[in-house]
């Protein structure tokens, strides 16, 4: 059979709900013999070279089988009214597809021609039909109907759906007219009589009499004789000396403390200050601090911070919940004191910036000036 190719660009038409057919492209206004391929109702479109085929849903999401290619889809982007049909190409590489209200969507090479999404339709849009094919002669003797093959076996029986929710309650009926009084029953036997009461309370106390007169002074006694001198006692042993062990560690910023100090980590005190010599209040590192003797110590700290929060002191690692200070606003130190005492040799305190705090702290270098800004800490044993 002799079939000549369309030389006209490719072409769409849009049918609607009463089989009107409205084109957007005039090339193929005139053709005649025009072979069409209308999409189907179940939204497939079959490849004309291919065994694959292509699937679209309302929503414009596309799937694809066999050898069919995807080359795009509507799916997730906003629709005003939701996809009927898809139409491939003639060569298989794109396809367009078509909306209720006559807006078109082409993708791979699919040509877009127009649509009819801007305009007002009496009857919704129900099928398209692409021009891309070619133009046909006189058309073959319709072949023998195939035999028609075996019935298939049913299919399972599908299961039981889910119950539906109870009804609403209904409306509470009325309430029905109130009954006659029963008549008045016959007076109850008289009962037994009961206890004595308890006691009264007692009377108020009267008035207190007048007090009586003064009687004379008496004479005054003679003086006692002077008792003997008791001897001196012994002399009491030495006091312990008046002085206790101390120490003060500290830090400059800058160049100390350069990093935020971040929740659950201690401030650095790298720098020695004064101390008593001992050696029995010294440094573990730059953030802990070793107290060799058991006793309680008075520990005093100051650190700048630039951020709102808080610090404590810790022993052994184990937070002193009475210890901790904060600062809600503003720019001033973060200042504490406490008593600590301790229950074994050589324990370490911190000073730290509590954990499950949401803000790493900032110790302010040159806090007020241009002079690096000291943070201190002071431990001091007691007794």
């Amino acid at each position: 059979m002799r079939r000549n190719v369309l030389a006209a660009g490719a072409a769409l038409a849009l049918v609607a709900g009463f089989a009107a057919v409205s084109s957007e492209a005039s090339a193929a206004h005139n053709a005649t013999g025009l072979q069409m391929r209308l999409a189907s109702a179940t939204r497939v479109a079959h490849e004309h070279r291919g065994t694959g085929y292509w699937l679209v849903s309302s929503t414009g999401a596309v799937s694809h089988f066999g050898s069919a290619k995807f080359y795009g889809s509507m799916a997730g982007r906003h629709l005003k009214a939701p996809i009927i049909g898809i139409v491939a190409t003639a060569d298989d590489r794109g396809y367009w597809l078509v909306a209720k209200d006559g807006g078109v969507f082409s993708f791979g090479d699919a040509t877009f021609q127009g649509s009819l999404g801007d305009k007002t339709l009496t009857e919704p849009i129900v099928g398209m039909a692409s021009s891309s094919g070619v133009q046909g002669g006189t058309a073959g003797p319709q072949g023998v109907r195939g035999r028609a093959g075996a019935r298939g076996a049913t299919g399972p029986r599908g299961a039981v759906g889910a119950r539906g929710p109870i009804g609403l309650a209904g409306a509470t009926g009325a309430i029905g007219p109130a009954g006659a009084t029963g008549a008045i029953g016959p007076a109850g036997e008289k009962g037994a009589i009961g206890p004595d009461g308890a006691k009264g309370a007692t009377g108020a106390v009267g008035p207190e009499g007048a007090t009586g007169a003064v009687g004379p002074k008496g004479a005054t006694g003679a003086v006692g004789a002077t008792g003997v001198t008791g001897a001196t006692g012994a002399k009491g042993a030495t006091g312990t000396s008046g002085t206790s062990e101390f120490a003060e560690f500290f830090a400059l910023m800058p160049p100390d403390n350069a990093a935020t100090v971040a929740a659950g980590t201690a401030v650095s005190f790298p720098q020695d200050g004064p101390a008593d010599g001992s050696g029995l209040i010294s440094r573990l590192n730059a953030n802990q601090f070793v107290l060799s003797d058991i006793g309680t110590y008075n520990v005093s700290f100051a650190v700048s911070v630039t951020e709102a929060g808080q610090l404590e002191l810790t022993l052994n690692g184990a937070a002193l919940a009475y210890t901790v200070i904060g600062r809600a606003t503003g720019t001033s130190e973060i200042v504490g004191e406490s008593l600590v005492t301790t229950t074994t040799v050589n324990s370490f305190l911190s000073v730290l910036n509590p954990a499950g705090e949401s803000t790493a702290l900032t110790i302010t270098p040159l806090a007020g000036g241009t002079h690096p800004v000291g943070a201190s800490l002071v431990i001091q044993q007691l007794g």
